[in-house]
């Protein structure tokens, strides 16, 4: 990466509130959507008839500890973080429908079915956006609800994730992923080797922002380059800063009288190695894919204690890590092992309630192994293993997975 690119992220970016720079940004989306060129490229194969698949996404699960008692220590987690329901369940089952709109736009549709703990079914619209297809200078602009590009975890939906469930730092400070309303735009150099830069604004309704006055509340810059090394081997890296407002954001289902108001940003680092034998994944490969992530929030927590308020200044110093390495040591069966390993630092005034952020003494980890069977591209078994130690009582987590995709699937990033 060039020294230009690397101080985008040495630097706090300007709030995306501020007026001159959302003015600008406003106006380099509407010069983008007047100057797209006529020799339009798809991104669909079927052109515009809809591609359609269906997602099934099932589990049994087992813990040592009951699943609703789950706390990450140092850390106060959204609702959607955290293990789903002990025994039979549906998590994320996927209706997805993705298009070309005309020769200058793609569509994409993606709704979740999620069974609750308490036996309903929820239903979560996890993206609905359009994308441009040929904007000129390798220009993209993307608009609605979507993945941020952030990271490299976070552009992945739950279905393709190596294993059944999120990385703990994921889990921890962005509920697993983060996506939002907004808009994003993408330049990719014309370079050999590959690099891509990007800007996102969105509006800030989703943790760990919490957004109440109208205006975008969330913005972050991305950077990510990648190549080749020979016909076996090729990499990606990147460096990811989201700026985010936090405003009126509860505690979750447990904590819900807590609320925070304050500022908060996220920096992550990823990096991705993969071999496949002679350029073909086919029959062996292996993946070694590793991130870090650091969030720092500062601002006011405030209680209602059944009687009276209780109130004061607040500061977040939190980071983690996770490495993991998937071998696919023949056609259609591959194993997985990822560590996990979390900090935090708060600073928080004295309160009359007890939460999992008073406990930043530990340094949460996990441990989990993972073996999967693939039938086809469209089908996959997987049993998982996890020793989790992210609070104070051990949990030995055990998971049979299915995942089986009905219908067109387009191929998955790098």
């Amino acid at each position: 990466m060039n020294n230009n690119a690397s101080m985008v992220f040495s630097r706090r970016i300007s709030r995306p509130g501020s007026g001159l720079f959302f003015q600008f940004c406003l106006l380099l989306t509407a010069v983008c959507l007047l100057n797209g060129a006529a020799s339009a490229q798809a991104v669909s194969g079927n052109r515009f008839n809809p591609a359609i698949s269906l997602i099934l996404d099932g589990q049994f699960s087992a813990y040592s500890n009951r699943a609703e008692d789950f706390e990450i220590s140092g850390f106060l987690i959204d609702d959607e973080a955290g293990p789903i329901a002990e025994g039979f369940s549906l998590d994320e089952s996927e209706l997805a429908i993705s298009a070309n709109i005309d020769d200058q736009y793609y569509g994409f549709v993606d709704v979740a079915f999620v069974q609750e703990a308490d036996g309903e079914t929820a239903v979560e619209m996890e993206e609905a956006y359009f994308q441009t297809l040929n904007l000129p200078s390798g220009l993209t602009l993307k608009g609605g609800k979507f993945f941020s590009s952030i990271g490299y975890h976070n552009v992945f939906h739950s279905h393709t994730w190596h294993f059944a469930d999120a990385p703990l730092a994921y889990q921890a400070m962005l509920g697993t992923t983060f996506a939002d309303t907004g808009v994003q735009l993408r330049w990719l150099a014309p370079l050999d080797r590959f690099l891509e830069l990007g800007v996102e604004i969105f509006q800030g309704d989703s943790f760990p922002a919490a957004n109440d006055n109208g205006s975008p509340g969330a913005f972050s810059v991305f950077a990510k380059t990648g190549g080749d090394v020979g016909i076996s081997h090729s990499w990606k890296a990147g460096l990811s800063y989201l700026d985010y407002e936090a405003r009126k954001r509860d505690g979750g289902e447990a904590l819900a009288d807590l609320m925070f108001a304050g500022d908060g940003e996220v920096f992550i680092a990823d990096f991705v190695w993969k071999w496949a034998e002679n350029g073909n994944p086919r029959s062996r490969n292996f993946i070694i894919q590793g991130e870090y992530l650091h969030l720092g929030e500062d601002g006011q927590v405030d209680f209602f204690n059944g009687v009276a308020n209780e109130s004061g200044p607040y500061d977040l110093d939190q980071s983690g890590f996770y490495i993991q390495g998937i071998y696919q040591f023949k056609p259609r069966w591959r194993v997985g092992l990822r560590f996990d390993r979390l900090s935090s630092s708060n600073q928080l005034p004295a309160l009359s309630v007890v939460t999992p952020l008073s406990d930043d003494d530990r340094n949460p980890r996990r441990l989990t192994a993972m073996v999967d069977f693939s039938n086809s591209e469209f089908s996959r078994l997987r049993l998982q293993l996890a020793i989790d130690d992210s609070s104070a009582d051990n949990d030995t987590q055990v998971l049979l997975q299915y995942v089986m995709s009905i219908g067109a699937h387009g191929a998955h990033q790098f």
